[in-house]
């Protein structure tokens, strides 16, 4: 019986070949996605308290500025002069953290400030200037707040944050945001410890992410954001120009099969 007599079954064949191309290199959407849903609610709140826990450490760098409305001691503190506040002004104005762990700065002359937060170098400074001047503030920011984005991101690099924090969806904006084939239910994150790092295993597809207490990132905080196990047989690596003459030169050789077999 000749294969003509089966017309169906020639559609059918030449059907599940494109089917099968083209499903051969997709993905479910399920395990790219981030925040997924756990309830079918329009709204979820999500406590965090945002702490920040990091300690200065040798090395840092500070950036300190006094602000006063009396004029004496605007210009005592040279706030009186117009500030670019780039980062290149920033890191040339700011004061080290030497290997002892003191800053020297130009009023409070030597101060020890490792181990402290950035805030309890602001008080301290504070509390110092309010014994000589009056209405003076103090301004102190972490200028060397760097983190690293490695792994399945489109700009992976180590990004300076210029403010006091940043969250895991922020530095991966920085980087681009991740591939399509990212593992986001496999994120490892990196962090310094006072003997060496620590490594914690975060899953992005999950709404508790935001409740974690490690949403929030620190400085030297490196983000690995790991390739899925099928990227090798990825449609990324497969363009979709190559898939469909492939998938039109296999259909004429099909076509070209039924014709020789129907003569």
């Amino acid at each position: 019986m000749k294969l003509k007599d089966y017309p169906t079954l020639k559609l059918s064949l030449l059907t599940a070949i494109a089917v099968a191309l083209i499903f051969s290199s997709c993905i479910s959407q399920n395990k790219v996605k981030l925040l997924q849903e756990s309830a079918k609610v329009p709204t979820e709140q999500f406590e965090n308290p945002k702490n920040t826990t990091y300690r200065i450490q040798v090395g840092d760098h500070l950036y300190i500025k006094i602000y006063s409305v009396d004029p004496k001691t605007s210009k005592f503190f040279q706030t009186d002069f117009p500030n670019l506040m780039n980062p290149t002004y920033l890191y040339l104005n700011s004061y080290s953290v030497d290997e002892f762990g003191f800053i020297n700065f130009s009023f409070v002359e030597k101060m020890y400030v490792k181990g402290l937060t950035v805030a309890e170098v602001k008080d301290l400074i504070q509390k110092t200037l309010n014994e000589y001047f009056k209405e003076a503030t103090v301004v102190v920011k972490l200028v060397n707040f760097e983190v690293t984005v490695l792994g399945e991101v489109n700009n992976p690099g180590s990004f300076t944050v210029y403010r006091d924090q940043v969250n895991l969806f922020q530095a991966l904006g920085l980087a681009g945001g991740v591939k399509d084939f990212a593992n986001v239910k496999k994120v490892r994150l990196v962090r310094q410890n006072q003997t060496g790092s620590n490594m914690y295993m975060l899953d992005l597809t999950s709404n508790k992410v935001l409740e974690s207490p490690y949403f929030y990132l620190m400085p030297n905080d490196v983000v690995y954001v790991e390739p899925m196990n099928s990227k090798s047989t990825a449609y990324t690596t497969f363009p979709y120009n190559t898939l469909f003459m492939a998938m039109t030169t296999l259909i004429l050789g099909a076509n070209i099969y039924f014709t020789h077999f129907n003569d």
